[in-house]
């Protein structure tokens, strides 16, 4: 078994970080959506969780044509959500609780009203021309090339009044900004520096591996394996539009900055990358010992793989197999962008995942709402937002449902708000909700906080090695260690018993009752020490 010794961890790999979907937390002012001020009324919640971090989703002005992922000024806030001032306070009364603060960076692409756009739409010869990704037609008079959006449709919108097409790698909304232009660079480096100074602990870095394409732009080739049923985005292998070797090179231009600062403040900084590409191509984002890049390149397989034992045995080995030794392993369960896992597993199974989630070696994120078993959300055809439902509605892939405001209580609109919420709230809002959770001594709240404080209790939990041993069909097992303590993981991810022989003292179980040795009862995981 791979160990660790007693040297001090960053607080980013001893620690949990706590997603929060800004509108969907808490309405402060009465308009159905969530804000700043809100989450500062709710953070004894998130402190009283155990998390370490909260990662904001973007609160940057917007004309929420993406619901924020397309940012019309980055050094700034949405009035929807607040002002600097707001933001101020939050990140203040956050680290009064010993809570870091992420925001999120989205630097591939900006709104088409942020002012850099509008110059460079303008003219040919703008200035800023050159800060977004403009060409003639293709000889046919169509787009440039074959590059497919990743919400559908050509990546390529043409602009009457120049003459050119510019690239969206998303919504036409949403132009791609041209990373190979040095004043650009600049700009976006001291976006960082703004919130950096202002005392924000890191950064999620969307869609990180878009951020540079390849310099002549050549049509991307087919991929052989599409099949209607997959994105439209699928039929072409991203091979020139995604991953490029520069984009690596301004990643670990990112870690060097807020190293830096972490140097210079005594306050280390992480960067949290989102990358979606196979083992050997993620493993990259790491970089080197003598050039790192992203702190944690977001690794989602938890999300994308089968649920059973046999396949999330396989997954997480390969995984950590493909981890560079100076790397540190890191899962996500849930996020707004994922359907959530107690629709995906149902609420048992989502009670096991949990356990899986914050026991395995690296470091965990939460996706808020996941701690109280949120299940399928129906959102009325009247009621979708998501444009990425209606770029490819026969794929049913739209985001809202893992978006849906928290419920906190059995008040009107359950707490959220004092008006309709922006999305509906899960059905059983009523009875699902953080107060009734918080009387239930079986509840997921309170499993989740066990969980949480029993991680940070057992530094086998969280910083230690791990191991992946045998167990029965249809349960995983895995153990981690640290300075001699062991602890054994055994989850059932089956509906049914399973004689399971283990040893030990059981710590903490899944479900209500001592567990009883020689069995793991149906959907039940236990931690033995």
């Amino acid at each position: 078994m791979a160990g660790n010794d007693d040297q001090a961890h960053p607080w980013w790999r001893r620690g949990v970080v706590y997603q929060i979907y800004p509108r969907s937390f808490q309405d402060s002012d009465g308009d159905g959506v969530g804000d700043l001020a809100g989450i500062e009324r709710r953070l004894d919640y998130v402190a009283a969780l155990g998390v370490d971090a909260i990662w904001l989703s973007p609160v940057f002005p917007s004309p929420m044509a993406d619901f924020g992922y397309d940012v019309a000024d980055y050094c700034a806030i949405d009035p929807l959500f607040g002002d600097l001032a707001a933001f101020d306070r939050l990140l203040a009364a956050a680290h009064a609780r010993g809570l870091r603060l992420l925001l999120d960076f989205v630097p591939n692409h900006s709104s088409d009203r942020h002012p850099w756009f509008l110059e460079s739409r303008s003219s040919r010869d703008n200035p800023k021309r050159d800060w977004y990704i403009w060409r003639d037609p293709a000889p046919d008079g169509g787009p440039p090339n074959n590059w497919i959006s990743d919400f559908g449709g050509s990546a390529w919108e043409w602009d009457e009044r120049t003459g050119q097409y510019y690239l969206h790698a998303f919504l036409p909304q949403q132009p791609d900004l041209n990373w190979r232009n040095p004043a650009l660079k600049a700009a976006m480096l001291d976006v960082l520096r703004f919130w950096l100074d202002r005392g924000v602990d890191g950064f999620r870095i969307d869609v990180l591996w878009h951020i540079v394409k390849a310099q002549d732009l050549p049509d991307n080739p087919p991929n052989p394996h599409w099949t209607p049923a997959r994105t439209e985005r699928d039929r072409l292998i991203q091979a020139h539009s995604t991953d490029q070797p520069e984009a690596h090179a301004l990643s670990a231009e990112f870690r060097a900055l807020t190293d830096e600062y972490g140097a210079r403040t005594g306050r280390e900084r992480v960067l949290i990358g989102e990358i979606f590409l196979p083992n050997d191509r993620h493993a990259r984002w790491y970089g080197t010992p003598e050039r790192p890049q992203v702190h944690l390149p977001f690794n989602f397989q938890l999300i994308e793989s089968e649920w059973n034992a046999a396949t999330l045995r396989q997954v997480i080995a390969d995984y950590l197999a493909m981890l560079p030794a100076h790397g540190w392993p890191n899962w996500v369960l849930g996020s707004h962008d994922a359907p959530r896992i107690a629709a995906r597993v149902g609420e048992a199974q989502a009670r096991v995942a949990m356990m899986l989630l914050l026991t395995l070696r690296g470091t965990p994120t939460l996706y808020q709402g996941d701690e109280l078993a949120i299940g399928a959300v129906p959102i009325p055809p009247h009621r979708i937002r998501d444009p990425q439902h209606f770029r490819q509605p026969h794929l049913n892939i739209g985001r809202d449902r893992s978006r849906t405001p928290m419920p906190w209580d059995a008040s009107p609109h359950a707490g959220f708000s004092s008006a309709e919420p922006w999305l509906p709230l899960n059905p059983d809002w009523p009875t699902r909700n953080v107060a009734a959770q918080e009387r239930d001594p079986g509840s997921m709240l309170a499993l989740t906080r066990a969980l949480l404080a029993l991680r940070r209790a057992e530094p086998a939990l969280s910083v230690g090695g791990m191991e992946l041993v045998d167990g029965p069909a249809g349960v995983l097992a895995y153990e981690r260690e640290h300075n001699g303590r062991r602890l054994r993981m055994m989850l059932n991810l089956t509906s049914a018993p399973v004689v399971a022989e283990w040893r030990g003292t059981p710590l903490l179980s899944t479900r209500a009752g001592t567990p009883e040795a020689g069995w793991l009862r149906a959907d039940e995981g236990v931690i033995l020490a």
